[in-house]
């Protein structure tokens, strides 16, 4: 199993472009070129490919998407995609036709920072014409979802860099006071909500944090009470994967690989958005909760073919960041 630290590289991609150019078309050749390449390298590729035949690697897969419908090509096209390019179509994608993916949109308004989801936002206007914000606003009917997504992009716009400890255990007795120590016998939507617009990500984190060490648990616990209704469902969603991503993404993968989940995008959007970020901390939560290797479950689980192979090879050389540029918080 592979693991590679990501270091500035001079390596010209100029072959690789060559034979990818030759052999164009052929998935498997594909898969193996770009599969295992870290998002530096996937960057040079596709500059050192344009520079040499004046076409941009990602459009051609694209265009191989919409003229199959294939998989493992929709895969590959947001593989070899700026992040924050890839995360205004999965939002894009959320909405749908029919149900909104309100748990892709969660993903990406929690797991980004501030200045990432104004390039998201820049990203979606230039390609959609529309406005990510007024979008989630508008949606209709109106879902507990949709509040608290609401609020946190509220939150995106207006915060305070410097996290506070003292904010933090004020908030986490507002947080008691409105839920599990209140007498009104459910959570109180408008002070979570208050809380969620006004404070940034690891504000709000660190909120949580001070919350355990008060009560003694976790506020996502106060949260599992059979009384408790959709928005306390949806709260609790939008916390374990604000608190804990890995914990929370090894279940999505889970879920999706045994196929008991309704989100059938939910497999390659995970293991593409979180292949540089904490993939490798995942993967180990998979191992221990679940009793056997990502890898080992996709190539159990998933069809054989070309799509199965580029997951397994994501699954199989996680890349450890070392620089500050993370897109998730």
């Amino acid at each position: 199993m592979g693991t590679k630290i990501l270091t500035s590289s001079s390596h010209g991609f100029e072959n690789e472009c060559k034979e990818i150019h030759d052999s164009w078309g052929r998935l498997n050749h594909l898969v193996r070129s770009l599969a295992g390449r870290s998002k530096l390298e996937r960057q040079q590729i596709r500059e050192t490919y344009k520079a040499m035949y004046g076409e941009d690697m990602a459009i051609l897969l694209q265009k191989m998407q919409f003229q199959n419908g294939s998989k493992v090509c929709a895969a590959l096209y947001r593989w070899m995609m700026d992040t924050y390019e890839r995360d205004a179509i999965v939002a894009r994608e959320a909405f749908g036709q029919g149900d909104v993916n309100y748990k892709a949109l969660v993903e990406i308004f929690v797991g980004r920072k501030s200045s990432h989801m104004v390039l998201i936002k820049q990203a979606y206007y230039a390609r959609f014409r529309r406005h990510l914000d007024q979008e989630i606003i508008n949606l209709e009917p109106p879902h507990p979802y949709q509040k608290i997504l609401v609020a946190l992009a509220t939150s995106h716009k207006a915060h305070q860099e410097d996290v506070s400890q003292h904010i933090a255990k004020c908030d986490a007795r507002r947080l008691y006071e409105a839920g599990e120590g209140s007498s009104q016998g459910a959570v109180e939507e408008a002070v979570v909500l208050e809380i969620l617009s006004k404070r940034s990500i690891p504000q709000t984190k660190l909120t949580l944090s001070s919350y355990k060490h008060i009560y003694g648990h976790e506020y996502t616990k106060s949260l599992k009470n059979a009384k408790y209704m959709e928005f306390e469902d949806a709260l609790k969603v939008v916390m374990k994967c604000m608190c804990n991503p890995p914990t929370y993404y090894a279940k999505v993968l889970y879920t999706s690989i045994k196929g008991t989940t309704a989100d059938n995008g939910a497999l390659a959007r995970v293991m593409i958005s979180r292949a540089e970020v904490d993939l490798y901390e995942i993967r180990s939560i998979f191992k221990r909760k679940y009793g056997m290797e990502l890898k080992d479950a996709i190539c159990e689980r998933i069809p054989s073919g070309d799509y199965r192979d580029f997951l397994a090879a994501i699954a199989s050389t996680t890349t450890i960041i070392t620089s500050h540029n993370s897109v998730s918080l």
